[in-house]
């Protein structure tokens, strides 16, 4: 008998392994590899290496968001195509260090990449749904940003809630991975596949 899993998923397959857990892992080491980078570029150090240290960071981020649109696409194509460049055009303000009026528009961006994500991690049945809290936790606390002066009221803890609402998430994608099981149903069996 023929498979009903469609033919998209049978070429994600091939790319990334029986699931899409490859995709997982290498996606929480390059959110944790670039997450480290951004931090010791600001803290530790100064100049040209710092101006690098971000930059390695933004390509890192880049790559880890289109890992991710690899691993939800089926979920909801849409939603997670709009994450993804949420994700890139936030990651590409914060190349170019463009904060018009103070407001830190790569978190912004970030914050919308965040929503995204959440949602489709609810739907999707990959995580355990509690995920899908975290990183909608994570993306109020970056839309925060949109203003300066709200930003600057709850810091630190919007910070703290953004990167440990996504930490959760990608350390998750890191130890555990993604579950197989939507992927080996078929996808009528499992109905989140539009």
């Amino acid at each position: 008998m023929k498979s009903q899993v469609p033919e998209a998923m049978t070429i994600h397959a091939r790319v990334l392994g029986s699931s899409p857990r490859l995709g997982a892992r290498v996606a929480g080491v390059l959110y944790f590899v670039s997450l480290l980078t951004a931090a010791s570029g600001e803290l530790l150090l100064r100049g040209t290496l710092s101006i690098a240290a971000g930059l390695i960071a933004v390509v890192g981020m880049a790559a880890m968001s289109l890992l991710v649109y690899a691993v939800f696409k089926y979920v909801n194509r849409t939603v997670s195509g709009l994450a993804v460049v949420f994700s890139l055009v936030g990651l590409t303000f914060e190349a170019l260090r463009l904060n018009p009026r103070g407001v830190d528009i790569a978190l912004v961006f970030h914050g919308f990449y965040c929503l995204g994500i959440g949602y489709l991690i609810f739907r999707s049945g990959l995580l355990p749904r509690f995920f899908s809290m975290s990183i909608v936790l994570a993306g109020c606390a970056w839309l925060s940003f949109l203003s300066p002066g709200l930003s600057d009221a709850l810091s630190p803890y919007n910070q703290a809630a953004g990167v440990s609402g996504e930490a959760a998430a990608m350390l998750w994608f890191v130890v555990r991975s993604v579950s197989a099981r939507p992927w080996n149903v078929p996808a009528s069996a499992v109905g989140v596949w539009r």
